[in-house]
């Protein structure tokens, strides 16, 4: 009987065990062509993992500052709004900012000394909110496209769209660890 127990509870560790890794297969999202649908895909998981970390968070760890040039979550949240909104122009409209996109969008950009002094007193779903409408945009691009146009040089011939997407996402995984770090050290 014991045997018997103990063979049960291995073969359900084993079932589930490979049900949860079942989950972590990267596949083109529906709806767009197999590079693009790929791509969102691994651009949505890194959202959902950023924004789950953080979603709950307080005004005062949002904007808190673990060293005097360091960047608060929330500015942080922003820039990655900010870049991939950069991107969006840079490879659907062959431009980079106009004026009026500037002046909305380079503080969160650039981050640094300015950034640290404007970016401050918004609860983390402003942010949020941002990053979302930002996204938003991307998929309903992304999906009038095909992969033809995403392994297309930009304009300047320095990248592909495929690059430029590859980018942001890069991008978003490196700033995922920063604000992982600073979470980490939000005083308790």
């Amino acid at each position: 009987m014991k045997n018997r127990i103990l063979l049960t509870c291995v073969v359900v560790i084993l079932f589930i065990g490979s049900a949860v890794q079942a989950q972590y297969i990267v596949k083109p999202e529906k709806g767009y062509s197999q590079e693009i649908g790929t791509t969102v895909f691994m651009l949505e998981n890194l959202k959902t993992r950023i924004t789950s970390s953080i979603k709950n968070l307080t005004k005062e760890q949002t904007d808190y500052l673990l060293v005097e040039d360091a960047n608060r979550i929330g500015a942080m949240v922003y820039h990655l709004a900010a870049t991939e909104k950069f991107y969006q122009v840079f490879t659907f409209e062959n431009r980079e900012f106009n004026e009026e996109e500037k002046a909305k969008w380079d503080l969160a950009l650039e981050l640094g000394d300015p950034a640290r002094k404007a970016l401050v007193g918004q609860p983390i779903e402003y942010y949020l909110k941002i990053w979302d409408e930002v996204r938003n945009e991307t998929l309903r691009l992304l999906k009038t496209k095909n992969d033809k146009w995403f392994n297309a040089l930009t304009k300047e011939k320095s990248m592909n769209n495929y690059f430029a997407w590859f980018h942001v996402m890069e991008h978003q995984a490196n700033h995922m660890g920063q604000i992982q770090m600073v979470k980490n050290r939000l005083p308790k």
